[in-house]
Parts: C-alpha cells; structure tokens; sequence
C-alpha cells in the first residue's frame, strides 16, 4: 500500500525595506528592493529571477503592511492613523510567471490615477510568493510503501519590497535619541530614531568607536534601515564588535545615519553615546 501523503506547506514572508541593489530568499532574487515614485516618475522596472535548481512559478500580488516600534512588520487590512495605501494606484504587469534554473523576467509597474490624490505619501509591498509544484513534490514520494502516513513539511519563501508614491512637497526628518549599551547581551546598542515629516526615511547605520585619544574604529553597522510613515518612532538593537583593544568602558561612540547613494555627503542624524 502506497502512503497518504499529506503536505503541510510552511509560508514565510520576508519584508526587505533595504537600499541595496538586489535580495533574495529561498530561490526568489528581485532587484531592485524598493520602487519609488516621484515627480513625474509614471513607470519602472523591477527584475524577478529563479536562483534555484528547479522550475518553478512565482504569482506576485500587493499587500499592505504595518511597521512596528520594534522594527518588525505586520501584515494589515486597514491603514493606521496617517497611513495611506498606494495599491490602488499600481498597476504591475506579469501577476505570475514560470521560470526555470538561472531564469529571469521583467516586472513592470505603473503608477496611475494620481491627479486628485492630496499631497503625502502612499506606501504598499508588492509580495513574491514562490508556488509549490504539487506533482513534482509528488512524483518525490513514488514507489515508497507504506501503511502509514507521510507527512512532508515544504517550506515556501515570499518576498515583499516597498512601493512608495509621493504626491505633493514631501519631507523628512530624523534624530537619533536614547542611545544606551548593555554589556550584558552583547555589547548591545539600542537607538530610538525619531521621524518628523510626511515622508519615509532609509538609510544605512554606521557606530565607530572614538577612544580617549582620538582613535575611530568602526564596530558596528546596519544596512538599509527605515522608518515608514506614519511611524514616528521606532527601535534599533544593534551588536556591537568587540575588537581588540577597545574598552567599552571609556571614550565614546558615533552613529550616523546616512542615506543611500548618492545621497550620503549629509548624514541624514547623528549621535553620539558618552562610555563610563
């Protein structure tokens, strides 16, 4: 007697709110992470590649999604106080696509029906979900007897990547505050980034270590960390190196909070946290 075999599919979604140019999880690879509209921006280009060994089908849909104080995302319904929801304004073109081993497909976005919107800024994910292959997985449990129940765990990845539209004179700002090191997770620095404006704010961290005498050693770094609308708040718990030669205990420490490329000669905030 063949097995019943049951699959139990596991879904894990992956919010990337990173400058960098390209991410990827599981066999999804997407490029850019973050599709921004402004100005007379009406169009762009995203591209979706397969990175593993198999064929498989993406399907690529839009999601909404809360950012917490903690830095953690959610997935919603409705929007908060302030927030508002760009889904309605995207158009995107394929909705699915099949690729195989190494293979790689344009997406296509518009943005659209923009003329009556009130100035601000409208924020949605769009969300790659890798489909499982239910024959393939099948055709893998062929030709194994038994009485009993087969029961396989098949993990699927999904991506999200902001799409923002900004409508109007929009701005942001930002400063560093409640910076505090605990020795006993790491040594562990917590920041509070306070945002003010009608605009997201992204960027890369940077901490150095200024010892008494003047020496800067960086020890610490987080890539692509954002504060979306209409968040004020949010936490940022980094680990710090503890390299040789530095004393956590004396001197300083420098944070600055750069945005990405070309954008970086200004530092978006700056802080700095006195060691004792």
């Amino acid at each position: 007697m063949k097995p019943a075999v049951v699959f139990i599919i596991l879904y894990a979604i992956v919010f990337f709110s990173s400058p960098e140019q390209a991410t990827a999880q599981g066999n999804l690879m997407v490029t850019p992470v973050r599709a921004v509209f402004e100005g007379q921006e009406r169009s762009t280009e995203l591209n979706i590649a397969n990175s593993g060994k198999d064929t498989a089908r993406f399907v690529i849909s839009m999601v909404e999604i809360r950012m917490n104080k903690s830095g953690t995302f959610e997935r919603i319904t409705e929007p908060d106080s302030g927030q508002l929801f760009a889904s309605e304004y995207i158009r995107f073109f394929p909705h699915s696509v099949v690729l195989g081993p190494n293979e790689a497909q344009v997406v296509k976005l518009q943005v659209t029906e923009t003329n009556q919107l009130t100035p601000g800024e409208y924020r949605s994910h769009l969300y790659f979900r890798a489909v499982p292959d239910e024959r393939l997985m099948a055709n893998k449990n062929k030709g194994k007897d038994s009485s009993g129940i087969n029961v396989r765990l098949v993990p699927v990845f999904g991506i999200t990547i902001p799409v923002i539209v900004r409508i109007g004179n929009t701005a942001a700002s930002v400063q560093l505050t409640d910076l505090s090191l605990d020795f006993e997770k790491g040594p562990l620095l917590t920041i509070l980034f306070n945002r003010s404006g009608n605009a997201s704010v992204y960027g890369d961290v940077t901490v150095d270590y200024i010892s008494p005498q003047g020496k800067r050693i960086q020890v610490g770094s987080a890539q692509g960390l954002a504060v979306y609308t209409p968040n004020q708040q949010r936490y940022l718990h980094l680990s710090l190196e503890n390299k040789p030669g530095i004393d956590f205990h004396t001197g300083k420490l420098h944070v600055t909070y750069s945005a990405a490329p070309p954008s970086r000669i200004t530092p978006l905030a700056e802080a700095e946290l006195q060691l004792k």
